[in-house]
């Protein structure tokens, strides 16, 4: 047993490498090179390395976009774990504490964001009747809308795991429900908490898709829509390319090996008990 767990580690060890590592490595490489020797695509070292040159390059192409694109990632980043987190946590705390039809319908509606693809263009409709359309607080709200379904399915089963003594001991005591949920439940979400942040961040950080359809203009530009400055019809620049995707990879997956372990205890331990 213990030959068979070595063997299916090393498996795994092998294709992450190769799936995860390798294209990692790739991208640094070429990120270091001339335009002309980027544009071969290859694993092959620079004759002179210009990884500072290209980030200087990077960073003011046109007219600063990148530092537009983080402020705004991180103004949406930030804004919608917010909601998120505060929402996500109060619809799961009734759902799971509260079970009748209603919340079961609620649970049921929440769900459905996982299974029911976005309709874009009735979606447009609805932001540019209620003046959101373009702007970064209606694409808060999208990101919001697409990632409850998630967050309310994780704080649902993690606070399954919470005895219900604990609300009852703090009704004795005289609690109003919004005390028992804020002082009582809130404070022992800490590990799910962590995991929605982490995973809800580096999902919203590197979205394409939404920004792209709801939030168009130069000034409204994000981190994975500066992908665009350096590819056109006629000229693309692959060294400057893979440095800009260097760039916008890098704080994600710092977030992401920092807090790895704690992404694991918010999920598994939430899945004891449904």
């Amino acid at each position: 047993m213990k030959r068979r767990d070595f063997v299916i580690g090393v498996i795994s060890l092998c294709v992450a490498f190769f799936v995860f590592v390798i294209p990692f490595i790739f991208v640094v490489i070429n990120a270091g090179k001339s335009a002309q020797e980027a544009s071969q695509l290859d694993f092959s070292l620079p004759d002179r390395w210009l990884i500072w040159q290209n980030l200087i390059d990077v960073v003011k192409a046109r007219d600063y976009a990148l530092l537009l694109a983080y402020f705004n990632s991180i103004v949406i980043t930030v804004g919608a774990i917010a909601l998120l987190v505060i929402f996500g946590a109060m619809v799961g705390y009734v759902v799971q504490r509260r079970p009748n039809r209603a919340t079961r319908i609620v649970y049921a509606v929440a769900l459905s964001g996982l299974m029911i693809p976005p309709a874009v263009v009735p979606t447009i409709w609805v932001l540019q009747g209620l003046g959101l359309f373009k702007t970064l607080h209606g694409m808060i709200l999208i990101q919001v809308a697409y990632g409850m379904g998630f967050t309310v399915l994780l704080f649902r089963s993690f606070i399954a795991t919470i005895p219900r003594d604990l609300d009852e001991a703090a009704i004795i005591d005289g609690a109003k429900p919004w005390q028992i949920f804020f002082r009582v439940i809130l404070p022992l979400l800490k590990p799910v908490t962590v995991t929605v942040i982490v995973v809800q961040s580096i999902s919203i950080f590197n979205d394409f898709t939404h920004p792209l359809y709801y939030l168009p203009g130069a000034e409204n530009i994000t981190v994975q829509l500066t992908l665009y400055n350096f590819q056109s019809q006629y000229v693309s620049q692959m060294n400057l390319l893979f440095m800009n995707i260097l760039l916008i990879t890098i704080p994600p997956l710092i977030v992401f090996v920092f807090f790895n372990r704690q992404i694991v205890a918010g999920m598994t331990k939430g899945a004891v008990k449904g």
